[in-house]
C-alpha cells in the first residue's frame, strides 16, 4: 500500500503537469500581466482550495462502491482528460479566456475578486478537478489527494502571476497540453488495464 508521502507526490505530479497548460493557468498569467500579482494569486488560491475539497469529497463518495469499477472509471476519466487535453490543443482559447477575464473585471473592478471569480467558474468541471476527484476514488487518502492538488495548483498559480506575460512567450501552449494528454493518457490505460492499481 503506498504512503502518504508517495501518494502525495503522484498526485502533485499528475495535477501540476494537468495545471500548468490549463484555462486558469492561462487566465491567471493574463491576470497577472495586466492586475496586482498579490491579490490575482490570493484570489486564484481561494478557489482552489474550494474546488479541490469538492473533487476530493466526490471522489471519496465513489469509494462506496466496489474497487474493480471504481478503478476502472477512474481510469476512463483519465483517458477522457487525455482526449479533452488534445482536442482543446486545436482550438484557440486564449481569446475566450481575455474576453472572460474582462467581463469579470468589468463587474467586479477588485482583482482579487475578479481572480477568485474567474477561477472558481471555471474550475468546475476542470480537467484537473475530475483528476483529482479520480485521484481520491483511486487512493481513499483525502489528506495527501487534498494538499497535494492544492499545492500543486498553489504552484501553477503561483508561477503564473510571478511570470506574468512572459511565461506565455517562453513555453508554447500546445507541447504541454499534448505532454499532459500522453501522461494522462498512460495514467488512465494503466489504471484500466489494472497495472496499476
Amino acid at each position: 500500500m503506498p504512503t502518504d508521502l508517495t501518494i502525495g507526490l503522484s498526485v502533485f505530479a499528475v495535477i501540476f503537469l494537468l495545471e500548468l497548460p490549463d484555462k486558469t493557468a492561462l487566465a491567471t498569467l493574463l491576470m497577472a500581466s495586466r492586475l496586482r500579482p498579490l491579490p490575482v494569486f490570493a484570489g486564484t488560491a481561494l478557489a482552489f482550495v474550494i474546488q479541490s475539497v469538492v473533487a476530493v469529497f466526490a471522489g471519496s463518495l465513489l469509494g462506496f462502491l466496489p474497487r474493480e469499477p471504481v478503478r476502472i472509471v477512474a481510469g476512463l476519466a483519465f483517458v477522457l482528460v487525455a482526449a479533452v487535453l488534445v482536442r482543446r490543443n486545436f482550438r484557440q482559447q486564449a481569446e475566450v479566456e481575455q474576453k472572460e477575464i474582462m467581463r469579470e473585471e468589468r463587474r467586479h473592478r477588485g482583482p482579487f475578486m475578479t481572480a477568485f471569480l474567474v477561477v472558481f467558474i471555471a474550475e468546475w468541471g476542470d480537467l484537473t478537478q475530475l483528476a483529482t476527484a479520480a485521484l481520491q476514488a483511486r487512493y481513499q487518502r483525502a489528506v495527501p489527494v487534498l494538499l497535494a492538488s492544492t499545492l500543486a495548483l498553489w504552484s501553477v498559480s503561483g508561477l503564473a502571476v510571478v511570470a506574468g506575460n512572459r511565461l506565455g512567450r517562453l513555453i508554447p501552449q500546445r507541447p504541454l497540453e499534448l505532454t499532459a494528454a500522453l501522461i494522462t493518457g498512460v495514467i488512465g490505460i494503466l489504471l484500466i488495464s489494472g497495472r496499476v492499481g
